[in-house]
Parts: C-alpha cells; sequence; structure tokens
C-alpha cells in the first residue's frame, strides 16, 4: 500500500473554513442529524459520534470537517473524506449541509476544497454514494467532475457510486 500524505484538517475558501471538530459541535451536529427525519438523537450520542470521528480520523489521516461560513461563523454542516462504502487508498468525499444552507453553493465550494486537500494526499482517485433521489448531491458532485460508475441497490433504495480521479 503506498504511504499517504495526512489531509490537511484547516481548509479554507472564499467563504468557509472547515477544521477539526470540536465538542461544541455537538448541539449544531444533533440540529442536522434531526433534520434528517428519523428522530432527534442524544447529545451524548452526538458526542460519543464526534469523539469516534476523531479516533477515526487520527488512525486514517483523513477527516470529515464541520463546515463553517467566515463571516457569520455559524455550523453549517460537515463535509469530507470518509472510507465509507470505499477503501483507505480511494475514499469516499461526504459532505451535509443544514437546510437552511442549501442551495447557495456551499457543498460545491466545501467539497472543492476537499478535492484539493485529497489530491495533496498524493491519492488517485476519490468515491462517492448518492442516493438516487438526492438530486441536489448529484449535481454537486457532478460540477466537480464526478462520473457516474454503477448503481446498487440498498435496504434504503437505489445507491449512485461516482468516482473521480485526482491530479
Amino acid at each position: 500500500m503506498p504511504a499517504y500524505e495526512t489531509m490537511s484538517f484547516h481548509l479554507e475558501t472564499e467563504r468557509l473554513l472547515l477544521r477539526p471538530w470540536a465538542e461544541s459541535d455537538a448541539a449544531e451536529l444533533r440540529a442536522l442529524l434531526t433534520e434528517r427525519g428519523n428522530g432527534t438523537p442524544a447529545v451524548e450520542h452526538v458526542r460519543a459520534g464526534i469523539a469516534r470521528q476523531l479516533t477515526a480520523t487520527a488512525a486514517t489521516g483523513i477527516a470529515l470537517l464541520p463546515v463553517q461560513r467566515r463571516d457569520e461563523g455559524d455550523f453549517i454542516g460537515y463535509c469530507g473524506l470518509i472510507v465509507g462504502r470505499s477503501t483507505l487508498e480511494e475514499p469516499e468525499i461526504a459532505y451535509e449541509l443544514l437546510r437552511r444552507a442549501h442551495g447557495r453553493g456551499y457543498a460545491t465550494e466545501a467539497a472543492g476544497a476537499v478535492l484539493d486537500a485529497a489530491a495533496a494526499t498524493g491519492r488517485r482517485r476519490l468515491w462517492s454514494t448518492v442516493g438516487a433521489w438526492n438530486t441536489p448531491s448529484l449535481r454537486v458532485l457532478e460540477k466537480l467532475g464526478f462520473e457516474r460508475d454503477r448503481v446498487s441497490t440498498e435496504d434504503n433504495g437505489e445507491v449512485v457510486w461516482l468516482t473521480r480521479s485526482l491530479p
């Protein structure tokens, strides 16, 4: 297995900051998870999830990072690299934003910064898996140069697998 550089855990764009998780992110992350429509997770569960993210980051050298708007300083979601349904060599890009932040190009902007950070680690390819129903997310990936690889069927419906080569 080739050795990869550790991903940068501090990314900046024109409008956004991506940075490591803090325990203080638990309330905002809980609000985001609640928007999924599966109930409100206990704050202890969310804090444990953040702790698992930090442990995974230390072990893998890749990270899912909180996204905040620069000017407002508010948490609007997360974006980063995960092993997910893929591998550490060819990780998945993942992102999710609060509904109030949808439709403003933030996902594309954050994911673009993560693509650059992934390329800087020496990786050659990324994956993304998205529910077939999630047209906005599929549009973000298309803008970033991802191409459809295949569709699989899982318990929660059809999943589109996309891939993108890195420079």
